[in-house]
């Protein structure tokens, strides 16, 4: 099997609104697609989405706003009785996404002026890869990237590293 791109990524949040016009209006994204519960009228199988379709025909369901041509960030609505979002780095699974920038610089200055709060200023990573830090109204913590020539990503390190320490289990 090959992937050929991730497609989407999810995330729930309490402030619709205010993180739409966040990746909309600083990021300089766009919502390609806005479903609501109406949509969901009639399929039994869909549970709690089916309710809501009687309840709230007209609410958003979810919002895809598109990253690149065919990569999504998917909002979702708090749902009912849903726990609040967890400190980053304190579970396992979901840690950061990363957006891929032509020139990183240019892009901190636009961020800047958008008010978006640059968590870590661009700095070369350990890959050789340009990166820095910000976060969403809700703290999703991201990172802005730029490769290099050299850029660890491209052209890889695994034989390197098997050699020096044998096949990672």
């Amino acid at each position: 099997m090959k992937f050929n791109e991730v497609m989407h990524l999810s995330f729930y949040t309490e402030q619709l609104d205010v993180m739409r016009d966040f990746y909309e209006n600083k990021l300089g994204l766009k919502a390609k697609i806005i479903m609501r519960y109406e949509a969901y009228k009639g399929q039994k199988e869909r549970g709690a989405w089916a309710q809501r379709a009687k309840t709230r025909p007209h609410d958003i369901a979810y919002i895809f706003i598109e990253l690149a041509p065919g990569q999504y960030l998917e909002l979702f609505p708090k749902g009912d009785g849903q726990l609040e979002h967890e400190i980053p780095d304190t579970r396992l699974g979901y840690s950061h996404f990363a957006l891929m920038v032509d020139d990183i610089h240019v892009a901190r200055e636009e961020l800047v002026k958008a008010g978006v709060e640059i968590d870590i200023e661009p700095n070369k990573g350990q890959s050789e890869t340009w990166q820095m830090w910000v976060h969403d109204p809700d703290g999703n913590k991201f990172e802005i990237m730029q490769y290099t020539e050299k850029s660890l990503q491209h052209k890889g390190n695994i034989e390197e590293d098997e050699k020096k320490y044998g096949k990672s289990k």
